[in-house]
Formats: C-alpha cells, sequence, structure tokens
C-alpha cells in the first residue's frame, strides 16, 4: 500500500468512528436547535443577508468586501461541485441512520463540505475587509462547520477540507481585489 492509501484509509477510519460516535448522541435540545439554524443559515440566507445588510451600510469598502466575498463563495461552489463528482465519497447519513437529524442531503457526496467552503469563504473574504465582524463571522462559520458533522451529513475531514479550501479562496478573492 503506498503512503496515501495508507493516509486516506487512517483518515477513514477516523471519520467513521467519529460518524459512529455521533450519529449515537442524543444532544440536548439546545444543541439540536443550534445546529438545525446553523445548517439552514449556510443554506445561503444568511450570506445574502449579510451582503444585502453591507451593501447597505459598510461603508467605503462595501463593494471591495461584498465582492471578495462573492468571488471567494462562488469559486468554492464551482470548485467543490467539481471534486465531490471526481471523489464520489458518500455521506455519513448514507452510511448509517442518525439517531435524531432526519435532514435530506442537498446531494449524494460529501468530500468536502460546500456548506463549510461557502461559510469560511465568506467568513474570512469579509473579516479581510471589516475585522471588527470577525469573531461573529468565525463564530458563524465554525457553527455551520460544526453542524454539517453533528447533523451526519459530512465526517470531519470534509469539513476540515471545506474549511481550508474557502480560507484559500477567501484569501486569494481578498487579495486580488485589494489589487483591481
Amino acid at each position: 500500500m503506498t503512503l496515501a492509501g495508507a493516509m486516506f484509509n487512517f483518515i477513514d477510519h477516523r471519520d467513521h468512528r467519529l460518524m459512529r460516535r455521533v450519529n449515537q448522541w442524543q444532544a440536548p435540545r439546545w444543541i439540536r436547535i443550534w445546529m438545525l439554524c446553523a445548517t439552514r443559515g449556510g443554506d445561503g440566507w444568511l450570506w445574502y443577508a449579510l451582503g444585502l445588510t453591507l451593501l447597505l451600510f459598510g461603508g467605503d469598502t462595501r463593494f471591495m468586501a461584498v465582492g471578495a466575498a462573492a468571488l471567494a463563495a462562488g469559486s468554492g461552489v464551482a470548485l467543490f461541485l467539481r471534486i465531490k463528482k471526481a471523489t464520489g465519497r458518500k455521506r455519513p447519513c448514507a452510511t448509517e441512520p442518525h439517531c435524531w437529524a432526519t435532514l435530506l442531503p442537498p446531494d449524494q457526496f460529501s468530500f468536502p463540505s460546500g456548506h463549510t467552503i461557502t461559510a469560511f469563504a465568506v467568513a474570512v473574504s469579509l473579516s479581510a475587509f471589516y475585522p471588527e465582524l470577525a469573531a461573529g463571522l468565525f463564530f458563524c462559520a465554525v457553527s455551520v462547520a460544526a453542524s454539517r458533522i453533528l447533523l451526519g451529513m459530512h465526517f470531519l475531514s470534509d469539513v476540515i477540507a471545506g474549511a481550508a479550501i474557502g480560507t484559500l479562496l477567501a484569501l486569494a478573492s481578498a487579495w486580488s481585489i485589494r489589487l483591481l
């Protein structure tokens, strides 16, 4: 077995072990509500509302900030659709039933997490222009990422990859927008 194959098997084994624990955890009601709200916010409406609010009240850098976030998020969507089809990794909810979450997945593939890519793409992009909003933006992004695991939609490695991809796209977008 190659080194890459051994590493993939190690990650996959850890992902499935965590998934079994999460899928059997009877989370308190407040965590269930928080995770459902976070994942629904990550469906896009939260980011659209935030973008509209910044366009209305965001000051001089509002167009650059929203442009960077839109560029990063749009690039992320295009990228994760291609990667998901290429990898074909099945979602945790297709492997084992979840004890309390009964959400339907937006598609059949798991790797990487599109919700997490978008959340970090927007949070990092906007934080580059509005550092005073960084704590709230990162709270939202981490909540979206955690919700995808706790609701049985993604494995931990899907979310970690999504956060890394979203962050890199955001940094590149913010940097390129500032150059214009």
